[in-house]
């Protein structure tokens, strides 16, 4: 850092880019005007700024990616990608426009005020889009499927008693149904149509995720999470694949915060306030892990499909997943006894659950690191 001389901000669109030069020491920032959003404008952009090892680049996380980041380092320049959601800001400023997010974000990189987000590489982050990819079309088929019970509603058509929705039998119950107008069975066929088409795109995506799950290189540590109760593949590829390095965390606490799962706090003095979870962290995190910690609500047991996804695994992997049965059981007992929220047991189970996560992660890189080297 001591050879760094020039900040260089970025505030990144889909069309331009707007620049802002922070020179070290404390002279303020300079703008630098807007640039084509391609890459012969940056690469001229960074000649023209000086020595690559001279510069410091950062720009904002969105939905631009990380192509940028990556041609940037390319040109053997530093580049960090921050989280907006973290950047200072100001509470009287009124006033937004890219050329003054441009200049704050170099006077902040300056100063050292920016949280600088995990870049994955190429790889990991195909298997990021893949796993949300799967979660957007469930999304989706949820959708799909209220609009159809909504149909059937406003028709007056109700449920076979004794016929769980959703499932093979009711299937076959709407295959049945008709209507008397042409026009409702058209829209009643098109529901019922788009509800199959989703239902086919979930189960070819959740295909792939499990053929990946076992070929990729991160296939020990995706079996290795599947020791854990209620952590399946699709969990456990979702938490590597959000995650990333799992080592990079020096503590489980890191990782509860950065999954959003940690408690809100306001204290001053002596007085201590806390509240429900914070949920500024990953979102996707957070999600898998609440529907997991359901299944520590059961008695601590390893049945046959548990058992079948521990055969062979590390011995130390399966003793952290049994302890994590019988904490977690008795954690989410405990808290329902003094009156909480099932809601708000599991969260406090999702929270310990992401511990033991971490733990079996890292063991199992350390492992890992030690064979490759």
């Amino acid at each position: 850092m001591k050879s760094i001389t020039k900040f260089v901000g970025l505030d990144v669109s889909k069309d331009t880019i707007s620049v802002a030069v922070a020179d070290a020491g404390r002279t303020p920032a300079r703008s630098m005007g807007s640039i084509p959003n391609t890459p012969e404008a940056v690469r001229k952009l960074i000649r023209r700024l000086g020595k690559p090892e001279e510069l410091l680049v950062c720009y904002e996380a969105g939905p631009t990616g990380y192509g940028l980041y990556r041609f940037v380092g390319q040109l053997q320049v530093t580049c960090i990608v921050v989280a907006p959601s973290l950047t200072p800001v100001r509470p009287g400023d009124q006033i937004k426009t890219d050329r003054r997010d441009a200049l704050r974000l170099a006077q902040l990189l300056r100063a050292g005020e920016l949280t600088p987000v995990w870049v994955p590489d190429e790889e990991h982050e195909a298997l990021r889009d893949l796993v949300r990819a799967r979660q957007t079309a469930k999304v989706d088929l949820k959708r799909a499927r209220q609009a159809l019970g909504s149909f059937l509603l406003r028709h007056g058509v109700h449920l076979p008693k004794g016929t769980k929705r959703w499932s093979k039998m009711f299937m076959r119950w709407l295959d049945m149904l008709s209507f008397p107008h042409r026009a409702t069975q058209i829209v009643f066929q098109e529901y019922l149509h788009a509800i199959h088409e989703l239902e086919a795109r979930v189960e070819r995506l959740e295909a792939e995720i499990r053929a990946i799950g076992e070929d990729s290189r991160y296939a020990p540590i995706i079996q290795a999470l599947q020791a854990l109760k209620g952590v399946g593949i699709i969990t456990a590829l979702t938490l590597v694949a959000e995650v990333g390095e799992f080592s990079r965390f020096r503590n489980p606490a890191q990782l509860m915060a950065y999954a959003g799962l940690v408690p809100r706090e306001h204290s001053s003095g002596v007085q201590t306030r806390r509240g429900g979870i914070t949920k500024t962290g990953n979102a996707h995190i957070r999600f898998v892990l609440g529907e997991a910690a359901w299944a520590y609500r059961h008695k601590p047991a390893v049945r046959a499909e548990l058992r079948k996804r521990q055969q062979g695994l590390d011995p130390q992997v399966l003793s952290i997943a049994l302890k994590a049965q019988q904490r977690l059981h008795r954690k989410y007992w405990r808290l329902l006894s003094r009156g909480k929220p099932a809601t708000v047991a599991v969260s406090a189970v999702a929270r310990e659950l992401l511990g033991f996560v971490w733990a079996i992660a890292c063991h199992v890189e350390a492992k890992t690191d030690r064979m490759a080297a």
